[in-house]
């Protein structure tokens, strides 16, 4: 197989970059990221020697370069994990979001759909599976309803409504031409190599260096978290497994209220800081809730559990130990990010290509 992973230097997009890699030595890896400020390819400097790893700086909004790629690598497979994800952001700036999250899948889509058909074989053996987010779903009331493959999209951000859009033209191209299309929604993911603008990082990047820990109105909404290696493995499952035209749901059964997990989240940095229990709860500071800030998301990933064995390998508990304990034994990757230092790296050396 020959495949092509977009957003690979990006938080999830590295560790699924990182499982095909090491799992398939067999398998051509294609890593497409334009290295926007939340692609970083530190995240993958354990891997870029290996021969079946290849990496190509490219914009998925760019058709003759995508299609290219394509052609070059006889791409077989596409995992698109290529987006802008995060909530503020595309309030500020909801262009960008249309511009990569819609117009960037449907370049993508379109360019898949031209080389495949050209091929004799056309679609046999072919794969694009596109990963969307829970957000699409909209918001959840407090009690025990759980978002489902068949939940009616409600999205209430710029953000979930470019994913969303993305999602149906996914479809589209199912149902139009047959393409053989997967799509996934995801909880929320923490883990190694989160950029830190989103609140797990954020937080213990914070608490290390003893500022603010901003919370969003009183911290009440609730959010599912699932630790992104067990994504990374659920991705390769329904990759290899999954049956076309299908949609999963992808959850960790892990409920928690923002201001819970940055209570455990502070518990859990001082105690590796060394610092006495309770010591970092002072920087806690509540500020104005965001616009349209979704109460409650919850997945229910029965389908993938029953249908395919998948489900989450680590209690939250040991995932945040683990991720607090990688940011505090890597400090030279958080302060190259905070400080910009790798775009700087990345822009000198493609410049002087």
């Amino acid at each position: 197989m020959n495949i092509l992973i977009t957003g690979g230097a990006g938080f999830i997009g590295s560790h699924v970059v990182r499982l095909f890699v090491k799992k398939y030595p067999t398998y051509n890896i294609i890593n497409l990221d334009k290295l926007t400020y939340a692609g970083n390819l530190a995240n993958l400097s354990d891997i870029e020697d290996n021969n079946n790893y290849h990496f190509t700086r490219a914009d998925i909004c760019d058709y003759d370069t995508v299609y290219n790629i394509l052609s070059q690598y006889n791409i077989t497979g596409i995992i698109h994990l290529a987006a802008e994800s995060h909530v503020d952001r595309s309030i500020r700036d909801p262009f960008a979001f249309a511009r990569t999250n819609v117009m960037g899948t449907l370049t993508l889509l379109q360019a898949a759909r031209t080389y495949w058909e050209s091929l004799p074989e056309r679609y046999d053996g072919k794969r694009f599976y596109h990963i969307s987010t829970d957000e699409v779903y909209g918001a959840l009331p407090f009690d025990d309803t759980l978002f489902t493959e068949n939940t009616r999209y409600n999205p209430h951000s710029p953000y979930s409504a470019s994913k969303a859009a993305s999602d149906h033209f996914v479809r589209a191209y199912h149902d139009t031409y047959g393409m053989p299309t997967i799509v996934t929604n995801c909880s929320n993911n923490y883990g190694p190599y989160q950029f830190p603008e989103k609140l797990i990082p954020l937080f213990i990047n914070n608490i290390r260096h003893g500022k603010p820990l901003p919370v969003y109105g009183k911290g009440e909404n609730v959010r599912d978290w699932l630790f992104v290696e067990d994504h990374a493995r659920a991705i390769d499952t329904i990759f290899h497994n999954g049956t076309i035209n299908e949609t999963y749901n992808i959850g960790g059964f892990n409920e928690w209220r923002n201001i819970d997990l940055i209570k455990v989240l502070i518990d859990t940095v001082d105690r590796h800081l060394g610092n006495p229990a309770g010591h970092s709860l002072h920087l806690i500071t509540y500020v104005t809730d965001r616009p349209g800030h979704d109460l409650r998301y919850a997945i229910d990933s029965t389908k993938l559990r029953d249908e395919l064995g998948w489900q989450p390998s680590l209690q939250f508990e040991e995932g945040i130990d683990r991720t607090v304990a990688w940011y505090l034994n890597n400090p030279q990757w958080l302060d190259n990010v905070t400080s910009g230092e790798y775009l700087h790296y990345y822009e000198t050396m493609y410049n002087n290509r």
